[in-house]
Order: structure tokens, then C-alpha cells, then sequence
């Protein structure tokens, strides 16, 4: 077997050590340096020390081409001062940010050869123009940009060689991916204690519905078949003869990466994060499916205010009574009914009975991530009110430990509080303003429409129930 078509792969020990030696090695390399340098340049020394331990991390998990790679692209865009210290988080970040776009990519030769084993044909017979290097690269597979031969343009996703072989590995190794969060709470001195195996779990169950791309190319075309038209939301369409287990085929679709977004005017900023906002939380109200990964890379921002949604290699779907069970918290929560919360929760399996917090400290705990809904109105999303959301839901040892600790959420609801970090993480980036608890009412007890944005898509809703 030629080197660059030899599988991603690695046992149990040698996938988790790389991280362990750099975590160690970062906390070796800060403590000699704060002993080696005098008091007022110790400041400097530590964010040295770190810039180079985060330039480690990335590098390491490009190369890991799977469950790791995700696990730090999940990373790059969760609040890092809730994680590692808000004077070292935009190092982190920065640094894991590029695992978005930029792994590092296979040869363009190894990428026809799969191509033709998939589709029949090399990449010249199928398609009328096809790019040899690589438009994007990210962990599970890398896109090449096409032309059809009716002349549209296309993307064209090729899976890594291995990396199915390589993701299973992973998933079946329960300490990885719980080694990887552990390090990431871990490295500065006075970390946030993470629930590792709650999040390691979350993390390997999304992943593991990535692998096989008919899987994605099927949710793909459920959500573009009812967002087709919408004002502003838009998912590229499927071209299904060209789309197998390793290959995808969509439309190629143009615009702003977040890094150039987060650049322009905040009127449009704004708009791009209600449109985000009412996607995700939007659609899982009202559709109760959400594509379940909201992280900026999967994004394209258009100056007209609208927002193009990528990859759908992971989507949830939820029960009506799930999703009542949601709307009914939140309502009680922002209320600020106690009692009303702490029966719904309890009637949903979220309290075990005897060890149960008391109504006031749940509410307190419920309250932490409506902060949009709860702080006058507009309200605008920050990256500090980001971290403290992540801190609060995260957090064993802060002021809810006792609330965490006593609750016992059934899997969706985990699920669903990540997709609130999430998206909370995006619209704290892009420092958008907006109405959110009116909005909020339009989907949870049927108000009126919040905003022009609302008016247009409750317009869209009625047309799509008429035809």
C-alpha cells in the first residue's frame, strides 16, 4: 500500500498520547517560566508559553484527520475564556480556529483515485471542469470545486481514505475523546472543571452519523426541500447522482467565512445573527430538526443579510413532546415560576427524586442561559456573556455545582444545551443585537411577528403550509 493511501489509524494509547505529552509540556514550560523570569515579564513569558502550546494543539489535531480533529474544531468556537482564562483565549482560538478550513489536505492524485472508485470514472470524464487542489479542507473530508457539464458549478466533498476505520477506533476508545476535554479545562491553573464524559459522549454521537456522506446528502435535501425560496436562509442543493458513501456532490455556493465577516458593518452583523438565530432555534421549534453542528465554519455570510448553512452530516430529530417539554421551561424560567419548572422537569425524568435542588436554585441555574431573553431589550450577545454561559452549564465547582450535580437530563436535553452554547458562541463573535425574547415568543406562545425578518419568514411558513 503506497504512504499516502495507507489508513488513518491508531491504537487506543498512541492516538491519546500525543495530547497528554503536550498538555504536560505546556504546564512544565509555564512554570519554568514563571520562575525564570522576573515578576513584571512573567506575563509575557506565560503568553509565550501558550501561543506555542496552542500552535502544538492545532498542529497535532490537523494531523489527526477524525474524532479529534472535530473535537477541536467544536473547540474553536466555544468560548475559550470560560475554558483556558479570557487573557489567553483569542491564542486558542486563533490557532484551532484555522481547523475550520485549513487540515491539512490529502494529495490531489489520492482524491481522483477515490473519486472514480466511488463514481465509476476519474474526475476528468464526470465532470466538465474539476479543481485539483482543494477549495476547503476540514477532518472527515476535503472539497474540490466542479462544473457540471450543463455548466453548473458544484462542490464536491471526497471522505479521507481511513478515516471511517480511524473514527470507529475512536469512538470505541471512551477515554480519548474524555482525555481531550480534560486537557482542555486543564491547562491553566485555575481551570473550569468540565463534565469530560458528558461532553465526550455528546461529541463521539454526532460524529459517529458523519461518516457515511448518503446519510448527510439525505438530511441535506429534507432541509433544502423546505427552505427552498426562503429570504434568507439558504441550503445548497443536492446532486444526487454524484453523491455516494465517500463522495458529496451540492451546489457551490459563495460567500463571506466568518473570519471576514466578523470585518464588516454591525447593521449586517446583526442581520447574519437573527438569521442564525432563527435557523437554529427557529427550526428546532417549529420543524423540531436542527442540524446539529453549529459552528462558524459551516457558515457563509452574504451582504444582502442572508446566511448560506453547510454540512448536515449530523441532524437531530426531536418528538412534539420533547420539544413542548423545552418551550414549557423556558416559559416558567423567564417567568420566574420555580415550582412551574421544577414539575415540568420533574415530569420529564430531569430530577431523580430525593436528592433533588430546590425550586429556587434550579430556576437560578434555568435563568444563566436565557440571559437574552431575561436583560432589557434589544439585547446584544458578547463574548463575555458567551464564556459565562459556558461557565454555568459546564462548571462542577461553581455557584450551580450543587444543581448540576443533583440533575439527571435525559440525552436529548444534553444534546440540546450544547446547541445553545453553540449557537450562543456565534452571535457573541459577531456582537449581535436583537429582540430575542420577542422573537423567542413567536415560536413558544404564537406572538407576533418580532422583526421584518419575522414578518418574511412567518410569510414563507403560510406558503409553504398552502402548497
Amino acid at each position: 500500500m503506497d504512504e499516502e493511501e495507507r489508513p488513518v489509524r491508531g491504537g487506543r494509547v498512541a492516538r491519546t498520547a500525543p495530547l497528554v505529552g503536550l498538555a504536560g509540556r505546556t504546564a512544565g514550560e509555564t512554570v519554568v517560566a514563571s520562575l525564570r523570569l522576573r515578576a513584571r515579564d512573567r506575563a509575557e513569558g506565560r503568553a509565550a508559553v501558550h501561543a506555542r502550546a496552542a500552535e502544538r494543539y492545532a498542529e497535532r489535531l490537523g494531523r489527526s484527520k477524525g474524532v479529534l480533529m472535530k473535537a477541536g474544531q467544536l473547540l474553536s468556537f466555544v468560548s475559550f475564556g470560560a475554558m483556558v482564562g479570557e487573557e489567553y483565549r483569542s491564542v486558542y482560538q486563533a490557532a484551532l480556529a484555522r481547523l475550520q478550513d485549513d487540515a491539512p489536505p490529502m494529495p490531489p492524485e489520492l482524491a481522483a483515485r477515490t473519486i472514480e472508485a466511488e463514481l465509476g470514472a476519474p474526475p476528468g470524464e464526470l465532470f466538465a471542469e474539476f479543481a485539483p487542489e482543494p477549495l476547503a479542507a476540514a477532518s472527515i473530508g476535503q472539497v474540490h470545486a466542479a462544473r457540471l457539464r450543463d455548466g453548473r458549478r458544484v462542490a464536491v466533498k471526497v471522505q479521507y481514505p481511513g478515516v471511517a476505520e480511524a473514527i470507529r477506533a475512536d469512538l470505541a476508545n471512551t477515554e480519548l475523546l474524555a482525555t481531550f476535554f480534560r486537557l482542555a479545562g486543564g491547562m491553566m491553573p485555575r481551570p473550569v472543571q468540565l463534565d469530560v464524559r458528558g461532553m465526550a459522549r455528546e461529541v463521539a454521537e454526532r460524529i459517529g452519523e458523519e461518516i457515511d456522506y448518503r446519510t448527510e446528502a439525505a438530511h441535506q435535501r429534507e432541509f433544502a426541500d423546505f427552505y427552498r425560496g426562503h429570504p434568507f436562509i439558504r441550503i445548497p442543493e443536492v446532486v444526487p447522482e454524484l453523491s455516494t458513501r465517500r463522495v458529496l456532490t451540492t451546489e457551490l455556493a459563495d460567500g463571506l467565512r466568518f473570519a471576514d465577516a466578523l470585518k464588516e458593518d454591525q447593521r449586517l452583523k446583526d442581520l447574519w445573527g437573527e438569521a442564525v438565530f432563527r435557523f437554529s432555534v427557529g427550526g428546532l421549534r417549529t420543524l423540531r430538526v436542527f442540524n446539529g453542528d453549529p459552528h462558524p465554519g459551516n457558515y457563509l455570510f452574504h451582504r444582502d443579510g442572508t446566511v448560506t448553512f453547510l454540512d448536515f452530516g449530523c441532524v437531530r430529530r426531536f418528538t412534539a413532546e420533547q420539544m413542548d417539554t423545552v418551550a414549557a421551561s423556558v416559559r416558567a424560567a423567564v417567568a420566574g415560576d420555580a415550582d412551574a419548572l421544577t414539575a415540568t422537569f420533574r415530569a420529564n425524568g430531569f430530577l431523580d427524586g430525593a436528592e433533588a435542588p430546590e425550586p429556587a436554585e434550579l430556576l437560578a441555574y434555568m435563568r444563566e442561559s436565557l440571559r437574552a431573553s431575561l436583560a432589557p431589550q434589544p439585547f446584544t450577545f458578547t463574548r463575555e456573556c458567551a464564556a459565562r454561559v459556558v461557565a454555568a452549564a459546564y462548571s462542577v465547582n461553581g455557584e450551580h455545582r450543587e444543581v448540576i450535580r443533583k440533575m439527571t437530563p435525559p440525552p436529548h436535553f444534553v444534546f440540546l444545551s450544547r446547541i445553545d452554547l453553540g449557537v450562543t458562541a456565534i452571535l457573541g463573535e459577531l456582537n449581535a443585537t436583537g429582540p430575542w425574547e420577542a422573537i423567542r415568543r413567536e415560536w413558544d406562545e404564537a406572538g407576533p411577528p418580532a422583526t421584518p425578518y419575522g414578518e418574511r419568514d412567518l410569510a414563507f411558513r403560510a406558503a409553504e403550509r398552502v402548497r
